[in-house]
């Protein structure tokens, strides 16, 4: 059915509301985490490159567990915002308590390896010994973060698509306000604290994740909310658990691919210099920093689609995928004209090598470009497809468009070819922008209209 035929009309007012209601609070909650982010490298970029560099290469062990995390809790937001739309608490709660089990087992092995293998995990990124130094310091301190932070994900992604997304904002925005002021204390050596550098970074990750947990267990007590019995984890009906592997595992897997990907970006401009790797540190957390709207209408979307779905409004639920997938482009541009309104000043904020600051530049004009892509293909595949339940598709084009073309062309041209950074940070920007057409075959086929609840 082609989508000016749609048989329903929806409420655009109530549509917009939905959204800007689920929308800013998600959106607001990934900008203050990729605040953190930001702070670190601006702070650290005060005391040394050496410091941010180090830590933006260490930041991406965080990266990989999240990967694992987020196949987790977006399978649970998935299957919970459809249950949440029927109206059935009881699975709901369930969708939970699986959830918790998995991050815990995630969170604990990843704060293992942080504990006992830090230089190893620093050597995947770098052969520089100062950095590997700097590294595997800030990685001993915060992995204790790691531990935590699956718990927490848990409790934040109920919120989300329980209708309490405005105090899980909250309880997220506050944890990183807190963040980023200690953040100046430990690594400045503010109030009489010690001056950490980059371990001080480390040290306010941890405890800002302590404060958001504790928080996150206190509003849970509401009696609205959905909260953790013990006996509840091991009573689950195998339907369920079964329903809950089959969106766990493409997610997984697609995200597996996808950060393993990035990873594998970050490693490659890694080894090309120290002025590579710096201004690709400032340019990933400049990216983050764009994408909080996408990420938080993507996010939106996932739960406006499934709510309609699983409430069994099939044909409402398809308009509002179409409206929501339109909109992407739209937030894309705007995404694209940000980018290169910032690039002046972002250049001008951190001390870098007159190198560095080129290549930075050069990094921010290709980004513009690719947050077409990156907006579209967010909406589209990880709000409208996966609020449906069609999650093998990630999973198919990450392993075409990235690792099939992008990733070996990064690694022929910074090993083999000898090409300029620039040209191959280009290349670790193809993946997104195409395979735009594909997506939007894969969404006019409508597989992803469909009600998983039981």
């Amino acid at each position: 059915m082609k989508e000016k035929k749609q048989e329903i009309r929806i409420n655009r007012r109530e549509f917009y509301k939905n959204l800007l209601r689920l929308a800013l609070p998600i959106s607001l909650q990934s900008l203050m985490l990729a605040s953190v982010a930001a702070g670190d490298a601006l702070m650290l970029g005060k005391v040394a490159q050496d410091q941010m560099t180090a830590v933006s290469l260490a930041t991406q062990i965080q990266f990989v567990q999240n990967m694992f995390l987020g196949a987790v809790t977006a399978a649970g937001s998935i299957l919970g915002a459809q249950y949440y739309g029927k109206g059935d608490r009881h699975t709901l709660e369930d969708v939970f308590h699986m959830m918790l089990g998995l991050c815990g087992i995630v969170s604990v092995l990843f704060f293992l390896a942080c504990e006992l293998a830090s230089e190893l995990l620093m050597h995947i990124f770098t052969h520089d010994a100062a950095l590997i130094l700097i590294g595997s310091s800030y990685l001993r301190i915060a992995g204790w973060s790691y531990l935590l932070t699956g718990v927490s994900q848990c409790y934040l992604t109920m919120m989300k698509v329980s209708d309490h997304a405005a105090p899980g904002a909250l309880i997220s925005s506050g944890a990183v306000i807190l963040n980023i002021c200690l953040n100046a204390v430990f690594i400045f050596g503010l109030f009489g604290a010690p001056r950490m550098q980059a371990g001080g970074a480390a040290l306010a990750t941890t405890i800002s994740r302590m404060i958001e947990l504790m928080l996150c267990v206190a509003v849970s007590f509401r009696v609205s909310c959905i909260r953790p019995v013990f006996a509840r984890f091991i009573r689950q009906t195998k339907q369920l658990r079964a329903d809950f592997a089959k969106q766990c595992l493409p997610l997984m897997g697609g995200m597996l691919c996808w950060g393993i990907g990035f990873t594998s970006y970050t490693a490659i401009m890694g080894h090309m210099g120290t002025d590579a790797a710096a201004a690709n540190s400032v340019a990933a957390v400049v990216r983050d920093l764009v994408c909080c709207m996408c990420n938080g209408i993507g996010s939106a979307a996932g739960i406006m689609v499934g709510n309609k779905l699983g409430a069994g409004c099939l044909e409402e639920g398809k308009a509002y995928g179409i409206r929501l997938k339109n909109l992407s482009y739209a937030v894309g541009f705007l995404s694209t004209a940000l980018v290169l309104a910032v690039t002046p000043l972002i250049v001008r904020m951190v001390i870098l090598t007159d190198q560095a600051r080129t290549y930075l530049t050069g990094m921010m004009v290709i980004m513009s470009v690719y947050m077409i892509g990156r907006c579209v293909n967010t909406v589209t595949i990880n709000g409208v497809l996966d609020g449906g339940g069609d999650t093998l598709f990630d999973m198919y084009s990450l392993i075409v468009c990235m690792w099939m073309i992008a990733i070996p062309l990064a690694f022929a041209g910074a090993f083999v070819l000898h090409w300029p950074p620039l040209a191959v940070y280009a290349c670790t920007c193809l993946d997104e922008v195409g395979k735009i057409p594909w997506v939007m075959g894969r969404f006019r086929k409508y597989r992803w209209v469909q009600d998983l609840t039981r």
